[in-house]
């Protein structure tokens, strides 16, 4: 009954989550479909390219560019010190999301290692004690639950600060590049800092909706195992 109890709670606060997020998945796409602002960013060299620029600018160049065509969102990984950036050719948005991920690489290392290793071994204690959920022999099923959710709201804490912090300077770094480059008119790079403000504006609130809604759909399936079992 504790976990029905606990999984109705957990159904409610996303719900609420939701409304005061405003997640909206479908108006960050209209957002970031334009086909204007997209030849504006034809301009500018390729993803391989501005990611060194971008790293030249943050005086980080020791990192690692790799360009991964099948790869569906760029990211920075930090045991490597790798930049991988997704096939974004031919979206405005390229320009924003390099500066992003390139912002990862000068963040504090200790908090991005912390956030590798922690995040790795939060997954592994939820697949090892949902096995041993599902197989009736985790003792003290609550407790383990509380670690869960105790453990989870950690992660959310590292990863939301890593990734706001992103997205916030990111905005900044392309305005710079882009005035530096000198490649467009001032007006185009005024619409195009303009898109990315609107994109951020619900693009950061949803990030940290999803990051909290994968959290509580764990919890929500761990107390639906342990309510079976």
């Amino acid at each position: 009954m504790e976990y029905l109890i606990i999984i109705i709670f957990l159904i409610i606060i996303l719900i609420i989550l939701k409304r005061l997020f405003g997640y909206n998945k479908k108006e960050i796409e209209k957002i970031a479909k334009n086909k204007e602002l997209d030849e504006i960013a034809k301009k500018y060299p390729d993803n391989l390219e501005m990611c060194k620029e971008y790293l030249k600018m943050l005086k980080n160049e020791e990192v690692v560019v790799e360009e991964d065509k099948k790869a569906t969102s760029s990211l920075y990984i930090a045991i490597s010190n790798k930049i991988v950036i997704a096939d974004v050719k031919d979206s405005f948005t390229r320009i924003q999301t390099i500066a992003h991920e390139c912002l990862h690489s000068i963040q504090n290392r200790n908090i991005l290692l912390f956030n590798f290793v922690y995040s790795n071994i939060y997954i592994i204690y939820f697949i090892v004690i949902s096995l041993l959920a599902i197989l009736k022999i985790l003792p003290y099923k609550m407790m383990f639950l509380s670690i869960l959710i105790i453990g989870g709201l950690v992660y959310y804490f590292v990863r939301s600060y890593l990734e706001n912090d992103a997205m916030i300077k990111a905005r900044f770094l392309s305005k710079e590049y882009m005035e530096k480059k000198n490649i467009s008119s001032q007006q185009e790079i005024d619409d195009v800092i303009d898109s990315f403000d609107k994109l951020n504006n619900i693009g950061i609130k949803s990030v940290n909706y999803v990051l909290l809604l994968s959290l509580i759909i764990e919890f929500i399936i761990f107390c639906v195992i342990c309510m079976i079992k």
